[in-house]
């Protein structure tokens, strides 16, 4: 299932400001891929174009490995917990924790990567791509509430 709309994907993107918003061309709501379905990926980015993944039905995922400490801190920053049952990992989300992280975590940083046209290398953009999402995901979305 998704856990956001082509509708709530449009308004937060209305929120960013006008020069965030100019490069990115194509949002798409994918489909289950083996990949997704194997780890936590949750988006991506390709050229102009923003890919968000679905999610089980169930609001939990699980993991045969353990997460790393940003995974539970980023997680537990938007509602979502992680639970250790034996070998196995749990991540355990509601609907409402969950859109939150889709449209002010995940969505922002995918368009993060879309406007970074001064990193090369991939640790330089993922940096930048985190500190856009929190800049504005996280802090924008709390300063609302």
């Amino acid at each position: 299932m998704h856990p956001v709309t082509a509708q709530e994907v449009a308004a937060r993107i209305e929120q960013l400001p006008e020069r965030f918003r100019q490069p990115l061309e194509v949002v798409q709501l994918s489909r289950m891929t083996r990949k997704r379905a194997l780890m936590p990926l949750y988006g991506l980015q390709w050229g102009s174009t923003v890919y968000l993944y679905p999610i089980e039905d169930s609001l939990i995922e699980t993991y045969t490995r353990s997460p790393l400490p940003a995974q539970v801190t980023e997680a537990r920053m938007y509602g979502g917990t992680w639970i250790q049952d034996g070998h196995r990992w749990e991540l355990h989300w509601t609907l409402p924790a969950l859109k939150d992280f889709y449209l002010n975590n995940i969505l922002i940083h995918e368009i993060g990567h879309v406007n970074d046209v001064r990193n090369t290398n991939s640790q330089d953009r993922e940096r930048f791509a985190e500190w856009f999402a929190i800049e504005y995901g996280y802090r924008t979305s709390r300063r609302r509430k």
